[in-house]
């Protein structure tokens, strides 16, 4: 029994002791004053913000194009024989009008070919002419007149009509109307010997040099059309669908204060599989004193009509395609607007009421619902929204410097 109750004194002086030692430990924690909570502050973001009005705006779609030649043809020899000089030199880069003579295919054979056939068929006719005075008494003299009329160094003149079917039966055994046809073939193929210049330009690639022999089908040279322009300017699809056929076009050169007026011809019903681009066609004049080259690459204006009850705003101040933020209670607010048009550096929109105030910047590292003041005078960089996170404004920092000097 005594060991027992020895054993129940020992337990119970353990407790005792712990129990006292934990009521000091925690007396004297609340005998330590709190230390002081320090209030916590809400950073503020300065932005710039417009209010919200619709108006009507005059828009432009700007794009670069090349100018191009509205004809660029190859000229092949449709005889075949040597190539002669004509009015124009053949060799790339020269120039020539409208109706010059650019070269001739050797046609002092089929010249000579053709007078002989043609004094052939005069003594075709020579030879039924007493047959007509005895047969066809009435048709005579109009044929007599045709073959009076024949100069191997001329064209063939009008054959007469024929309306009496014993007549026609007479000239077709005697080959004088087949053999009209023929000389008129031949007169056809010696005019093809002189090739002459379809419309004013330049020799773009030249393939066949004077003197060369050339087939029947050969391609001779390669020619653009110089007095005729054009400007091709690829649009994204959105922009193009602004533009219409015979809106005017303002072009301008890099680098210049030069400009020439066209208007839209033609509007290519496709896009480019690779850009993703619509093409638009612009014609442009024709001045000798200030030229325009094909394969030049100008700026084209489209100035399209004014879009009504619209706002104009940076691009970089939309994100997500759509959503912008306004301020409401000096806290962000996230908004979707309706985009109307997209320029190179601005977005014409509607969808918002009239008078929000609309943030016009680009904000970093911001979300719905953040503190924010209205920049109304120029604030140091640091503290504007480009600043990086943890910008904070003057009255913060001044607040700050305060209770670290009380601290200390």
């Amino acid at each position: 029994m005594r060991k027992i109750d020895r054993r129940i004194v020992i337990i119970a002086s353990v407790i005792i002791i712990l129990g006292l030692a934990y009521g000091l430990m925690k007396f004297l924690i609340l005998q330590k004053e709190p230390p002081p909570v320090r209030r916590t502050i809400e950073a503020k973001r300065y932005v710039k913000v417009e209010p919200v009005n619709y108006s009507t705006i005059p828009s432009t779609v700007s794009a670069p194009g090349r100018v191009a030649a509205v004809a660029e043809i190859d000229i092949i020899a449709e005889a075949a024989g040597r190539i002669e000089a004509g009015k124009v030199t053949l060799k790339k880069g020269a120039s020539f009008s409208r109706g010059d003579l650019l070269f001739v295919v050797y046609p002092d054979e089929a010249i000579l070919s053709l007078k002989a056939r043609k004094s052939q068929y005069q003594n075709v006719l020579a030879s039924i002419l007493p047959d007509l005075v005895i047969d066809f008494p009435e048709q005579e003299p109009a044929f007599h007149q045709f073959f009076s009329s024949i100069a191997v160094d001329n064209p063939l003149p009008a054959l007469p009509q024929i309306r009496d079917d014993k007549l026609k039966i007479f000239l077709a055994s005697r080959n004088v109307i087949s053999e009209y046809y023929n000389i008129q073939r031949d007169e056809l193929q010696l005019e093809r010997r002189s090739v002459s210049a379809p419309f004013g330009g330049t020799f773009k690639e030249v393939y066949m040099e004077l003197g060369a022999y050339v087939n029947t089908g050969g391609r001779v040279a390669r020619a653009l059309r110089t007095d005729g322009l054009e400007l091709e300017v690829p649009l994204e699809r959105a922009d193009a669908a602004w533009v219409h056929i015979g809106d005017p076009v303002t072009v301008g050169s890099y680098g210049s204060i030069t400009t020439w007026e066209g208007h839209v011809i033609r509007k290519s019903q496709f896009v480019d599989e690779n850009t993703q681009s619509q093409s638009l066609f612009v014609s442009l004049p024709y001045n000798p004193r200030l030229p325009l080259l094909a394969g030049e690459y100008h700026q084209a204006t489209f100035p399209i009509r004014p879009i009504e009850n619209v706002m104009e705003i940076p691009r970089n101040s939309v994100f997500n395609t759509n959503e912008v933020f306004i301020v409401q209670q000096g806290r962000l607010v996230k908004r979707e607007i309706n985009v109307i048009k997209e320029n190179e550096r601005t977005l014409i929109f509607n969808g918002l009421t009239r008078g929000d105030s609309l943030v016009v910047q680009q904000l970093i590292n911001v979300s719905e619902g953040t503190l924010v003041q209205v920049d109304k005078e120029e604030v140091p960089q640091g503290n504007r929204p480009g600043g990086g996170p943890g910008s904070e404004s003057p009255a913060v920092d001044k607040e700050k410097k305060n209770k670290k000097s009380s601290n200390d």
